[in-house]
């Protein structure tokens, strides 16, 4: 993929003049940075907020293929996929550290790459990067991000909080990544086929952005407060839309009905769906990486969301012993399970 000739070779300059280049033009925009790369550890002060941690970790072949996926867009994607986590706990967003691993056919232009994609989710989303480590990979391009952020106690909000009569609510679209992932696949088997032919993807910029270059929903979060809406329960949606309402469901012991006909799916994402002889309710229910928000709220809050154009209702909680279900465009109660993303199946 890399003429390593013509380029850099890391091995010159080793682990720490690495670090040194990518890091000279880190700037600290954070008032909770303390203390950021140049130490054994980062220092941060939320002046006694919660304080909130993810980590998401991301393998060549496993969560991407390079044969599509540029290297700066994957580094904007690896940092945004973090941050969903904490706007999902309706948190503050504040530092990250970027961790990856190696191998040698990476010259240092690519990881610059890299490197220049994570910074450019970091400027944009006002993140500091404060930290990280480099490594040798015997296995390709490994990559590990951990978001840190805070919250007030009382605003925090977890996945155990949604109530009986609770409104269901989802931000933007959904299934959009799938169907580009999907797209991508395809033309990626063509080229393979025969590399003479090149990839066909006119007109379809949304979706292929929505796999490649997602965004957390740092806005959602911003919206709420400006509304004086607090989420009763809240979590990204990285897994499929039935995947994440069971995970709030189960932690809040509590039952669902979703309604097919208000799930939000933009209709390009609708048509390729079709194109491709998919579902395109199944894309949104299952398919994963949209990174929107799923929330619950108070029927209270309704009238102040209703004429929110990014906002939709889709369902509302129930008692447990309702169960959770799916209410078809034509009426029928299908039962919601889990077939997104699972990690350990076999590939």
């Amino acid at each position: 993929m890399f003429d390593n000739e013509e380029k850099t070779n890391l091995e010159r300059l080793g682990e720490f003049g690495l670090i040194d280049h990518l890091t000279k033009s880190v700037e600290l925009t954070q008032e909770t940075t303390d203390k950021g790369i140049g130490d054994d550890a980062a220092v941060l002060d939320f002046s006694g907020n919660k304080t909130l941690i993810s980590t998401d970790l991301l393998l060549e072949g496993i969560h991407f293929d390079l044969r599509y996926v540029p290297l700066k867009h994957l580094g904007y994607k690896a940092v945004q996929v973090n941050l969903s986590d904490i706007y999902a706990m309706n948190g503050t967003a504040s530092q990250i550290t970027f961790s990856i691993g190696l191998s040698s056919k990476f010259p240092l232009d690519a990881v610059e790459e890299l490197y220049s994609g994570a910074l450019l989710a970091c400027q944009k989303y006002g993140v500091d990067l404060v930290g990280g480590d480099t490594s040798a990979s015997a296995q390709g391009l490994v990559i590990s991000v951990t978001s840190i952020g805070y919250a007030r106690a009382e605003e925090t909000t977890y996945r155990s909080g949604a109530r009986e009569g609770d409104l269901i609510c989802v931000s933007g679209d959904l299934g959009g990544a799938y169907v580009g992932l999907q797209l991508l696949e395809r033309e990626k088997r063509i080229f393979l086929e025969n590399p003479n032919i090149q990839p066909d993807l006119e007109g379809k910029d949304y979706i292929v952005e929505r796999q490649l270059k997602p965004e957390a929903r740092k806005d959602i979060i911003e919206l709420l407060r400006s509304l004086g809406v607090k989420p009763t329960a809240m979590i990204d949606v990285s897994d499929g839309l039935a995947s994440e309402i069971l995970h709030i469901c189960k932690a809040s012991e509590k039952g669902c009905k979703l309604y097919e006909e208000k799930i939000p799916i933009d209709p390009m994402t609708y048509d390729t769906a079709r194109d491709f002889g998919l579902d395109p309710t199944v894309c949104a229910l299952s398919g994963g990486e949209d990174y929107e928000l799923l929330f619950t709220v108070d029927q209270g809050d309704y009238d102040k969301l209703k004429n929110q154009p990014d906002i939709t209702v889709i369902g509302h909680i129930t008692e447990p012993a309702a169960g959770t279900g799916l209410i078809s465009k034509s009426g029928n109660v299908h039962p919601l399970q889990a077939q997104g993303w699972n990690a350990f199946r076999r590939v």
